[in-house]
């Protein structure tokens, strides 16, 4: 009997009735891994050395993964390898594109009273977290305000925030 090739042992790995992705745009049933798993989830493969079993597909019918880049997840499974629901991707849009607290961080655009991140308006602190300059400014006017014993005006908010971007700053 003849020895099967990688690419033979692998289909034999993949169960192609997964589930239908819930993300939007990724067309398709999960081709999920029946094989072996490291402790992240995601599926392992022996090709003369252990791969990420998503990586080994991707390679396979798309080519190389060029230099600086990794595969994503499109459907948010960890354990699929259908090639369609992957893509070659910097580390920073893999991150991005998540839904961890670093991706909603990012996500948002104005600070809680309203005034925009944007070059003129944003500094980073030491733990380099974004902060607003007006803002920033308004407190060290109230806390010099206080120190005098004079009340100062507030501050007006520019524009009504969104409550989900507000908690997430």
């Amino acid at each position: 009997m003849a020895r099967k090739t990688p690419a033979e042992r692998f289909a034999a790995k993949v169960n192609t009735a997964g589930p239908l992705p819930l993300v939007r745009g990724v067309h398709g049933r999960c081709h999920l891994w029946d094989g072996s798993t490291n402790a992240a989830g995601y599926g392992t493969f022996w090709d003369g050395r252990t791969v990420k079993a998503h990586r080994f597909a991707y390679e396979q019918a798309l080519g190389p993964i060029g230099d600086g880049l990794e595969v994503d997840h499109l459907c948010r499974r960890r354990d699929c390898v259908r090639v369609s629901h992957l893509d070659a991707v910097t580390h920073r849009e893999n991150i991005l594109r998540s839904a961890n607290h670093v991706a909603r961080r990012a996500a948002v655009t104005h600070c809680p009273a309203g005034h925009p991140y944007d070059d003129a308006n944003t500094y980073r602190a030491p733990n380099n977290t974004r902060k607003c300059r007006a803002c920033k400014a308004a407190r060290s006017r109230a806390g010099r305000a206080a120190k005098r014993g004079e009340p100062l005006a507030p501050v007006a908010r520019i524009r009504p925030t969104v409550p989900t971007l507000e908690r997430a700053a």
